[in-house]
C-alpha cells in the first residue's frame, strides 16, 4: 500500500449537516478523493479509507437523514453506475473511526453506537471492511458476528486481505476514566502490538503530527511508528488541511472528515 501520487484529487462529495461550533447545525460537504497507491488487494479495485464522518445525510434510497456513514456507503453503489469508482464488491473499506452524530446534527462532540455505519458497507457487498473506534464511538462485537464475512474491528492486532496485511488501534491517548481513551503507555503498548504484524496499512483514530506546523498530532505516536514505519498509516481525530504527509519511510493520510479512494496507478 506504498503511495505513489503526490495529492489527493476530488471525484464527487456528499453534502450534510454538522454540528456548528457555539450550537445549533450547519451544512458542510465530504470530499470523496482518489491518491494513487502502489496496489491494492488482490479481488479489488480501491481502498475506500474514511474517518471522522460526524454529521447526518439524507440517503439516496430516501427516508429520514441517516449518519454521515451509512449515507456514504448508501452512495457507492450510484457512483460505481456513474463510473467514480469501483462497484463496492470491488472494494475494500477502512474506517478511522468516530462515525457517530446526533440525530439533530446540533451537538458537538456527541458520543453513540456506530453499528449502523459498519453495517451499511457490508450490506452495500463491499468485499471487505475493517477498522478502528473513535473515541466517540460504540459498537458491541457481537453486532458484527453474524455477517459473512463479518467486518474486523481492530486494536492492537492484525488481519490479512488479498495479500495485504491492516492493522490497528483505536481510540485516543487520554484519562482511561473516559470512554475511547487509553493511557499513554497502553496505548503505545497496543501500538507496537499492531507494528509487530508489519502491516502494509496501519489505521489510527488518533495519529501521529505531519511534517507541517497544521498537520497536528499526537508525537509520542509519531515517534514509535517512526522506528518501523509501515508503507500508509491512515489516521484522523484532528483536521489536516492538507491531508498527506510523509513519517520514515512510509506515509500518514488523514480522513478527518473526506473520504479517499486508494487506487492502484496503473
Amino acid at each position: 500500500m506504498r503511495v505513489t501520487g503526490t495529492e489527493l484529487t476530488t471525484v464527487t462529495g456528499l453534502s450534510y449537516r454538522q454540528a456548528r461550533s457555539g450550537g445549533g447545525t450547519e451544512s458542510a460537504r465530504l470530499p470523496v478523493q482518489r491518491l494513487a497507491v502502489e496496489r491494492a488487494p488482490e479481488g479489488c479495485d480501491a481502498v475506500l479509507v474514511a474517518g471522522d464522518l460526524q454529521g447526518v445525510a439524507p440517503s439516496p434510497y430516501g427516508g429520514a437523514a441517516v449518519l454521515l456513514g451509512v449515507a456514504l456507503a448508501d452512495h457507492l453503489a450510484g457512483w460505481a453506475q456513474q463510473g467514480l469508482m469501483p462497484p463496492p464488491e470491488r472494494l475494500a473499506v477502512v474506517l478511522a473511526g468516530d462515525l457517530y452524530s446526533a440525530p439533530t446534527a446540533d451537538v458537538r462532540g456527541a458520543s453513540g453506537d456506530v453499528a449502523d455505519v459498519w453495517l451499511a458497507f457490508a450490506a452495500a457487498g463491499c468485499r471487505f471492511v475493517t477498522g478502528v473506534l473513535g473515541n466517540h464511538d460504540a459498537l458491541r462485537p457481537s453486532d458484527l458476528a453474524g455477517l459473512d464475512p463479518a467486518p474486523a474491528l481492530l486494536d492492537g492486532d492484525a488481519v490479512a486481505c488479498g495479500g495485504v496485511r491492516f492493522a490497528g488501534v483505536g481510540g485516543i491517548v487520554g484519562d482511561p476514566a473516559r470512554p475511547g481513551r487509553r493511557a499513554e503507555a497502553d496505548q503505545l503498548t497496543r501500538l507496537d502490538r499492531a507494528l509487530a504484524t508489519a502491516p502494509d496499512l496501519l489505521v489510527l483514530h488518533e495519529g501521529p503530527t505531519g511534517r507541517r506546523p497544521d498537520q497536528r498530532g499526537n508525537a509520542a505516536l509519531g515517534e514509535r511508528i517512526r522506528r518501523a514505519a509501515p508503507p500508509l498509516t491512515v489516521c484522523g481525530h484532528v483536521h489536516w488541511p492538507e491531508p498527506l504527509s510523509t513519517l520514515g519511510d512510509g506515509h500518514v493520510v488523514n480522513v478527518d472528515s473526506r473520504a479517499v479512494l486508494l487506487t492502484p496507478d496503473r
